[in-house]
């Protein structure tokens, strides 16, 4: 079964201090446009393909899916989407991407594995 990678998009886009809070929608755009290569290469030691799903919340939201990675909006936090996710593939191998200890210690406890942010961001 494919590999599900599911990034934290709050917190991948904040851990990086490029004034991402002047434009969160396009910083998300653009988080989400830097994971499509993951979705052939997979991550860390993990060949693709890989199946992306960025999870994003507040004025992120409305950020639409392309090819090769599926953009899910929290209705509320994007913690808890991301934790439901995790729980909704139980018994599926799965890659939480989030330097969020409160969130890595909810997935992991839910049988995920948890990678920083720096997994997924290039530059």
């Amino acid at each position: 079964m494919v590999l599900l990678l599911i990034v934290d998009g709050a917190n991948v886009v904040g851990s990086v201090p490029d004034g991402w809070w002047r434009d969160r929608r396009g910083a998300a755009e653009r988080l989400r446009d830097g994971l499509v290569p993951l979705a052939e290469e997979g991550i860390s030691g993990r060949p693709g393909p890989v199946e992306v799903v960025l999870v994003v919340e507040g004025r992120a939201r409305g950020v639409g899916s392309v090819p090769g990675v599926r953009v899910e909006d929290a209705p509320g936090s994007g913690d808890d989407r991301v934790v439901e996710l995790v729980r909704e593939n139980a018994g599926r191998s799965a890659v939480v991407v989030t330097a969020d200890r409160g969130l890595r210690e909810r997935v992991e406890a839910l049988g995920a594995e948890v990678v920083g942010p720096r997994a997924v961001r290039r530059g």
